[in-house]
């Protein structure tokens, strides 16, 4: 049978071997979801039987191994709109290679069963498919390095924004510090400034270095060892007292909350999510932490009062450079959101095997549950 009219008349089963690709344990699949993988998966695959059909001369050849062959009508073909999904969904380059690498090795090895006996025109049919999946990837690659750069960008602007402000009051309060006449009680609220900045420059640092450990494909790493939940989240809300004094923050346990845990991580983890909720929840209600522990698991609940998430962005929210506007439009509370704290969030508890999930209702309650085993 002939490898074009193959992939016409079996695309649903190559794509069904392909999406299991996606359910394997590896590197390459980890986090790949089903929608991913067939959103323009069926484009691709019906682009690549007409490229093997038509005609090419051997300039068009070097072009396409190049990954320079022009674009139809002007418009993005699948390959790309691909990739740039692909990036803004946060997969990696290694993931996106070892998707087209999957596809390669689906399409021949249901294939080939089919092919009578290898000639001439089977050997071509398959140089033409391989053809055909590198210019795929080449453009798939070109557009997800494109949305990279952008992001890159991007980031580095909100970088240089958010850390004036701190930077700013650091300068303020060191020039107040110089003065021979100042007042001793000018000399409180000064160390209180410097103390509330530092902590906002430290947690964008600690966001940062989070982020570029994961850039890698790997997972962030983590050290377990003996831990008590109550502990670190009791830790995690007298930063946050510092950082935002004018909110009210409350803890609630129940249970064993004792585990194998990283607690310098989850620390950066619940700092993030109590920094979220003090900039886009309302100041007039408490934000609660709730935690218990279970016989397998511990949960904690965060919750603050505010304008609810739209589930538009509910779906994007744990996405790095993701920043939703804010309900105080004066910027009267500091933000520490470099669009990288929910994601760091979800990445620490990833690390440790649990699962994290948002729900934000119409009554203005925003919640984040985090649960995770005892034992990892």
């Amino acid at each position: 049978m002939r490898l074009s009219r193959f992939i016409n008349e079996h695309i649903d089963e190559i794509l069904v071997e392909w999406e299991s690709f996606a359910q394997t344990p590896g590197p390459a699949a980890d986090g790949m979801s089903v929608l991913a993988l067939r959103d323009h998966a069926k484009e691709i695959l019906r682009t690549i039987a007409l490229d093997i059909e038509s005609w090419q001369n051997s300039q068009q050849q070097y072009e396409k191994s190049q990954g320079l062959e022009p674009e139809i009508s002007g418009k993005p073909s699948a390959a790309s709109i691909h990739g740039a999904l692909l990036q803004a969904c946060d997969f990696s380059l290694s993931q996106l290679s070892a998707e087209y690498r999957a596809l390669r090795a689906t399409v021949l090895r249901l294939w080939l069963p089919h092919v009578g006996q290898m000639s001439a025109t089977t050997i071509y049919e398959m140089v033409r498919f391989n053809e055909s999946i590198d210019q795929a990837l080449a453009e798939s690659v070109l557009t997800y390095s494109s949305g990279a750069e952008q992001a890159r960008d991007l980031f580095l602007a909100i970088l240089g924004h958010d850390l004036r402000a701190p930077l700013s009051a650091l300068g303020m309060a060191g020039e107040l510090l110089t003065r021979p006449a100042i007042a001793q009680d000018q000399v409180l609220p000064i160390g209180v400034r410097v103390t509330r900045s530092t902590r906002l420059m430290s947690s964008m640092a600690d966001d940062l270095l989070g982020y570029s450990q994961t850039q890698t494909g790997e997972r962030m790493p983590i050290s377990l060892h003996p831990a008590n939940m109550r502990t670190i989240c009791q830790s995690a809300i007298e930063n946050a007292r510092i950082t935002y004094p004018d909110c009210e923050f409350s803890l609630e346990t129940q249970g064993d909350l004792g585990g194998s845990l990283d607690a310098v991580r989850l620390h950066q983890l619940f700092a993030n999510l109590l920094s979220n909720a003090a900039q886009y929840g309302t100041k007039e209600c408490p934000i609660k932490i709730d935690a218990r522990g279970d016989t397998d698991a511990i949960t904690v609940e965060v919750t603050n009062h505010g304008p609810a998430i739209p589930d538009a962005s509910l779906q994007a929210i744990f996405t790095p450079l993701v920043r939703l506007a804010r309900a105080d439009a004066d910027g009267a509370r500091p933000t520490t959101s470099l669009g990288l704290g929910l994601f760091v969030a979800r990445e620490i508890v990833v690390a440790h095997g649990g699962t994290i999930v948002v729900k934000s209702s119409t009554n203005e309650v925003t919640t984040f549950t985090i649960r995770l085993p005892r034992q990892h």
